[in-house]
C-alpha cells in the first residue's frame, strides 16, 4: 500500500488512466471485430466499409498509447490485405 502523498495520488491517477485506456482497447477491439465479422461473411463492400471505419480507430489507439503504432500499422496491414483477398 503507498504510504506518501505523491504515491497515493499517483495511485488514483493509475487508476483513472486505465479506466480510459481500457474503454479506448475496448472501443478498437469493437471496430475490429467488426472488420472481422464482415471478412467472415465474405461481403466485400461491407468489409471495405467496416476497415475504413475502424483504421482511424486503431492509429487513434497508437496515438493515445494503448497499442504500438508498429502493432496498429501491422493491424491494418493485415486487415487491408484479407479485404482485398474477398475481391479477388
Amino acid at each position: 500500500m503507498a504510504n506518501t502523498t505523491s504515491a497515493k495520488k499517483a495511485t488514483r491517477k493509475i487508476e483513472r488512466r486505465t479506466e480510459v485506456n481500457k474503454a479506448r482497447r475496448s472501443r478498437m477491439r469493437t471496430f475490429l471485430r467488426k472488420v472481422e465479422e464482415a471478412i467472415a461473411s465474405g461481403d466485400q463492400a461491407a468489409a471495405a466499409a467496416a476497415l475504413k471505419a475502424a483504421q482511424p480507430e486503431i492509429m487513434r489507439a497508437a496515438q493515445k498509447g494503448v497499442v504500438h503504432k508498429n502493432t496498429a500499422s501491422r493491424k491494418v496491414s493485415r486487415l487491408a490485405a484479407r479485404v482485398g483477398t474477398l475481391s479477388a
